[in-house]
């Protein structure tokens, strides 16, 4: 199973694929939502880690392309925001699981599992 890791701070993604990697998982970095939909190879067996405060397109819009494909990925949401700011993104998208910055080990680990 491929963790797919899309997330422009670059600090944050070297982290999760450090820590990912030591969990046993193969991890793959994305700095943007239009790269990671244009050159990434995805089933329905992986797990796509998406910030939602990217850059160009969105989280949220990566998240809704995703969810339209016959095989889509399970995918959890991390961002940094309030769990207020974020409540007008998550309203179409109320059963994506959603991780806050900064990320414990325990919290990614359960997440993943």
């Amino acid at each position: 199973m491929i963790v797919h890791i899309v997330e422009d701070d670059r600090a944050v993604a070297d982290a999760l694929y450090i820590v990912l990697g030591e969990l046993g998982y193969l991890p793959t970095v994305y700095s943007d939502g239009e790269t990671f939909l244009a050159e990434a190879t995805v089933s329905a067996k992986d797990i796509v880690l998406l910030d939602l405060g990217l850059p160009g397109m969105s989280g949220v819009d990566v998240a809704h392309q995703l969810n339209s494909r016959a095989s889509a990925p399970r995918i959890i949401a991390i961002s940094g925001k309030t769990r207020a700011g974020l409540n007008r993104h998550l309203r179409d998208l109320p059963d994506m699981p959603l991780l806050r910055k900064p990320l414990s080990m325990e919290a990614l680990a359960e997440a993943v599992a």
